[in-house]
């Protein structure tokens, strides 16, 4: 992005100056590159601005919601591993190995599971997104280690088993 801003007061002003002339006057070509001469920057810039003032904006990113550092499969198979051996690695008190261990056992050995040798690049899974993740698609420990509930079973019909 450039170093070089122009003031909405200033797109403001342009805008009502340009809005009594012609689409193609002279009078508005010279002012345009007036404005964008004092402000150094190109009449392309200058329009682009003034298009894209007062234009909503959206209130959150396209891909909210989604892994930008890897593709969604490979990130659910990393956060699908990571809580496995979180699970695994847990006691009867509960405790279990931190998921930036994790993390470095995945990068630094990696493991063998039913889909075959799986290692992560180093530096690409941080501890902050795992956990935002593993939250997010609901492998976190609470939600694994929950029993399902247990449901009644009541015929339909007589001597129905």
């Amino acid at each position: 992005m450039s170093g070089k801003r122009i003031f909405p007061e200033a797109l403001i002003s342009l805008r009502h100056r340009l809005s009594g002339l012609p689409n193609r006057s002279k009078a508005r070509r010279s002012i345009m590159q007036e404005t964008a001469a004092l402000y150094g920057v190109s009449e392309s810039t200058l329009y682009r601005a003034l298009r894209d003032y007062n234009r909503p904006k959206p209130l959150r990113r396209s891909d909210r919601g989604k892994p930008r550092i890897l593709p969604e499969e490979e990130m659910e198979a990393h956060c699908e591993i990571i809580a496995a051996i979180k699970i695994r690695t847990s006691n009867l008190k509960g405790r279990h190995l931190s998921t930036s261990e994790s993390i470095r056992l995945l990068e630094e050995f990696g493991l063998d599971t039913p889909k075959g040798f799986i290692k992560a690049d180093p530096g690409q899974l941080k501890k902050t997104t795992v956990n935002h993740y593993l939250k997010q698609w609901g492998y976190d420990r609470n939600y694994l280690i929950r029993q399902p509930p247990a449901v009644r079973f009541q015929a339909e019909h007589s001597n129905e088993c």
